[in-house]
């Protein structure tokens, strides 16, 4: 079986082309730029371009069984900058990718939502998938659009869409431009021995989950022909300070934090109930978060040493 990953240079992408590899599946990679830490694979078809060149879209796809897509254009904090951009970018271009998929006979697409933005202010906690669909920012309402579009094909055309809404992925191969990974990019400040920058107080509270584990769930949604929505978290909610005391004590760092006002678009807590993917595909985190710091400070440490190199 071949599959194609949209966004497999990735963060994330990276470590679902390994999954799977691992696995034994024929992979093509669609993205926009090289992956940065590691040089490409042999055994994998590389397709580098923009998500709107549509005919080198169509080319990625020749022979593939099932699409990965884990592109987005932009974040949570960027999106509302540029709405229009935001949804041409995205919502149209994926619109064109299910088009393609269709008049190439590919019906199984697995897609990577959002698992806080999606929700909006929730009601309870942690999150169940059935939870209203209440997005605050631009980004969140394309993830939603994307969704319902899905729906609409698979009605209509008997496409079968898994859809997965991550909660916060952080681990290696991370970008640390203080955009977007909050583990990120306080280990990142402090190695660099800079000022902690939080938004608000830190009293907000994310879920966590390490990527291996998230890649892991991509890889079985490949596998099984199920369809529908899971969330995929650790069902716990953290604040950003007990996330920076935690990388602290082990950084062994006494960084100081500037808070600075808050943001309206962050949501003041999520967690996401992963009942339904552990029902669904015997799935469940294997990382706890304080090993998942521990194995993402080694890899920091290694890069930085490349650098000094």
């Amino acid at each position: 079986m071949r599959v194609l990953v949209l966004g497999g240079n990735g963060f994330i992408g990276s470590h679902v082309v390994d999954e799977l590899l691992l696995a034994g599946y024929d992979v093509n990679v669609f993205d926009k730029h090289p992956e940065k830490w590691r040089p490409p694979f042999p055994n994998v078809k590389y397709f580098l371009g923009n998500f709107s060149d549509t005919s080198l879209l169509a080319e990625s796809l020749q022979g593939v069984n099932v699409v990965v897509h884990l592109i987005s254009t932009t974040t949570p904090s960027t999106s509302n900058l540029d709405p229009i951009a935001d949804i041409q970018s995205n919502l149209t271009y994926t619109v064109r990718l299910l088009q393609l998929m269709l008049s190439c006979n590919i019906k199984r697409i697995v897609y990577l939502s959002s698992g806080g933005a999606v929700y909006g202010v929730p009601s309870i906690s942690p999150v169940p998938e059935t939870h209203s669909l209440d997005p605050i920012c631009s980004y969140g309402v394309v993830k939603v659009a994307i969704e319902k579009y899905l729906g609409m094909f698979a009605h209509l055309y008997d496409l079968q869409p898994m859809i997965i809404r991550p909660s916060n992925p952080y681990g290696p191969r991370q970008g640390h431009q203080s955009v977007q990974g909050a583990v990120a990019t306080f280990m990142s400040q402090i190695l660099a021995k800079k000022k902690i920058h939080i938004w608000g107080d830190g009293t907000v509270k994310r879920d966590y989950l390490y990527v291996t584990d998230l890649a892991k769930l991509c890889r079985m949604a490949v596998e099984k022909k199920a369809t529908g929505v899971v969330n995929a978290g650790s069902g716990k909610a953290v604040s950003l300070n007990e996330m920076l005391g935690l990388i602290k004590a082990e950084m062994q760092s006494d960084a100081e934090v500037e808070y600075t006002e808050s943001r309206k678009f962050d949501v003041k807590e999520i967690a996401l109930d992963n009942t339904k993917a552990r029902n669904m595909f015997d799935w469940q985190p294997s990382i706890s978060l304080e090993a998942g710091l521990a194995l993402n400070y080694e890899w920091l440490k290694t890069v930085e040493l490349k650098n000094l190199g």
